[in-house]
């Protein structure tokens, strides 16, 4: 399900979507935004599809945030109701996203990294929110997830200032997994292949009880988390027999995400 700005590529369980513009350094407009939501739409809704890789077309960047182009010539800067990129509002996705950073994540841009569960990044790429160096602030959860991520003071240090962070300086703050010399799809997949070797149902249990839980006290979480849905299908489910099963009998698990 590809389209003019974003292309999806399904590799079992995997499904990789390129934001591909890269004459723009992959700033997304209007249709940028409805495709990369329809794509996000899809794999939410495929119950074959287990993990997502998000990465920009291109050496240079990975998203460089809105086209302002687009905004100064009237077009404004209206994004999806799942938010920028279709996907910094998508609060209710409990399947995991790996950002592949190949170049400059800047404004809007960074702003998809910071909702994606596992960053992987090239050494050369660089992250900011520049928004008040144009008069505009990050409102596409920037201002939220940044302080969650790194700590008001560093995250403050950067969002004041508008500057430029490096991969291995994100690597030090805490907001990116790995920093990698060459080959950072092929560093994603790797990570990627890691969580497919889980039952897809544990995965997101896991990653909704934790999203959830950021916002409660542990000993009040410890109660709620039972009743997630996430976690309630896992329970469940078919995942839940056999991985006890496969460990008894000293075999790989065969997932079946139900």
């Amino acid at each position: 399900m590809s389209g003019d700005h974003v292309t999806v590529a399904r590799e079992g369980r995997l499904t990789i979507v390129t934001m591909n513009r890269p004459a723009s350094h992959n700033a997304l407009n209007a249709e940028a935004h409805e495709e990369l939501a329809a794509a996000f739409d899809a794999f939410a809704a495929d119950p074959d599809q287990w993990v997502a890789i998000i990465t920009g077309a291109g050496e240079k960047a990975f998203c460089a945030g809105h086209d302002l182009k687009q905004q100064a010539s009237g077009g404004g800067m209206a994004t999806p109701p799942s938010g920028f990129a279709g996907l910094t509002s998508r609060f209710d996705l409990a399947k995991p996203v790996i950002a592949a950073v190949n170049g400059v994540a800047m404004g809007g841009g960074f702003e998809i990294v910071l909702a994606c569960d596992i960053v992987v990044a090239r050494a050369g790429a660089s992250f900011a929110l520049p928004e008040p160096r144009v008069g505009l602030a990050a409102l596409a959860g920037g201002l939220q997830r940044l302080p969650r991520n790194i700590g008001l003071k560093h995250a403050m240090g950067m969002m004041l200032t508008g500057r430029r962070v490096s991969a291995e300086e994100g690597l030090q703050l805490g907001f990116v997994n790995e920093v990698v010399d060459g080959d950072v799809l092929g560093a994603a997949r790797r990570w990627a292949e890691d969580i497919l070797a889980c039952s897809p149902m544990a995965i997101r249990a896991t990653k909704e009880a934790v999203l959830r839980g950021l916002d409660e006290s542990t000993n009040t979480f410890l109660e709620h988390q039972w009743a997630l849905p996430a976690m309630a299908a896992m329970l469940k489910s078919q995942d839940a027999v056999e991985g006890p099963a496969a460990f008894a009998e000293k075999r790989t698990p065969a997932w079946s995400g139900r």
